[in-house]
C-alpha cells in the first residue's frame, strides 16, 4: 500500500520520537547526575522521563509501522529489527534500525528492571549513550535534510543531546570521596 499520508505520518512521527527521545534523555542524564537535584526534583523528572518515555513508544511505533506499510520503498518488517536489510537507503536505515534495537533492551530492562541486577541495568541504559546519535544521523540523512524545518529541529536535538551528555560525564561527583572512603573500610 503507497499513500502520500503514510509518508507524511512516518516522517511527523519520526520528528516527534526524535524530540521525545531528546527530552527523554536529557531527563535521564538530569536524574543520573553526579550533583543530585532535591529529591521532589528528582521524583517529578523520573516520572516525566518514564511518561515521555512512553509516548516515545507510541510515536516510533506508528514511525516504524507506516514506514514498513508504505510500500513507495522497499522497507520491509524485518528491516525494523534487523540493520542492513533494507532496500532503500541500507546504510541509513540501519542506523535507526541499530537505535531501534537499542530502545527495545533499554525497555525490556526496565520493565524486569526489579529483576535483574542494578549494574544490568545501567549497562543497557548507557547504551542510550550510543542510541542517541544513532537517531540523530538517521533522521538528518533520511528525510530532514530536505526541509530546512525539519534539520533545525534535528541539530537542535542532536546539540541538546550533545550538551546534555556533556554536562552529565563533565561535572565533577561531589560524592567520589565518600564512596571510596566506604568502599576502603574494613567488613565486619
Amino acid at each position: 500500500m503507497t499513500s502520500p499520508w503514510l509518508w507524511y505520518v512516518s516522517r511527523a512521527a519520526g520528528v516527534v520520537t526524535l524530540v521525545l527521545l531528546t527530552v527523554v534523555a536529557l531527563l535521564g542524564m538530569f536524574t543520573a547526575a553526579r550533583v543530585r537535584p532535591r529529591l521532589a526534583v528528582s521524583a517529578v523528572a523520573m516520572g516525566l522521563h518514564r511518561t515521555l518515555a512512553l509516548g516515545l513508544i507510541v510515536f516510533l511505533a506508528a514511525h516504524i509501522g507506516t514506514a514498513a506499510v508504505d510500500t513507495y520503498v522497499d522497507l520491509g518488517w524485518l528491516s525494523t529489527v534487523m540493520p542492513f536489510t533494507a532496500g532503500y537507503e541500507r546504510q541509513w536505515v540501519a542506523l535507526g534500525t541499530l537505535a531501534v534495537d537499542i530502545v527495545l533492551a533499554v525497555v525490556a530492562t526496565s520493565l524486569l528492571r526489579h529483576r535483574l541486577p542494578t549494574r544490568m541495568w545501567r549497562a543497557v541504559h548507557l547504551l542510550a549513550y550510543a542510541m542517541a546519535p544513532l537517531a540523530v544521523v538517521h533522521g538528518v540523512t533520511m528525510s530532514s535534510a530536505a526541509d530546512p524545518a525539519l534539520l533545525a529541529v534535528t541539530v537542535g536535538c542532536g546539540a541538546a543531546l550533545a550538551v546534555g551528555a556533556v554536562w552529565r560525564w563533565a561535572v565533577p561527583d561531589a560524592q567520589r570521596h565518600r564512596r571510596s572512603d566506604i568502599a576502603s573500610q574494613e567488613w565486619t
